[in-house]
């Protein structure tokens, strides 16, 4: 099994490796936003696949590219299901 550091910080160094760059999957968008996405969804005003302009009409203009890096290109079950196990995590 091959182990890989996520940051560019020295083996041993105190802390925990986080992923740092401009990908951080959805860790800076909020679980309330998250549940936001998956209500719009579920009451069909929100199309998929996910574009900014979609996510804007929601308000999350800012969170768009974090969202689109994670779902961009799924079908509205392939969204749901990334919402619904990311939500599941974090509750």
């Amino acid at each position: 099994m091959t182990i890989h550091r996520l940051d560019s910080r020295p083996a041993g160094s105190q802390g925990v490796a986080v992923r740092s760059g401009p990908d951080v999957g959805l860790r800076q968008v909020t679980t309330d936003q998250l549940k936001t996405v998956l209500r719009q969804l579920h009451r069909g005003e929100l199309q998929c696949p996910l574009t900014p302009v979609g996510l804007a009409a929601l308000g999350l203009q800012h969170q768009s590219e974090r969202i689109l890096n994670a779902m961009r290109g799924l079908d509205a079950a392939g969204v749901r299901a990334v919402l619904v196990s990311t939500l599941a995590e974090r509750l």
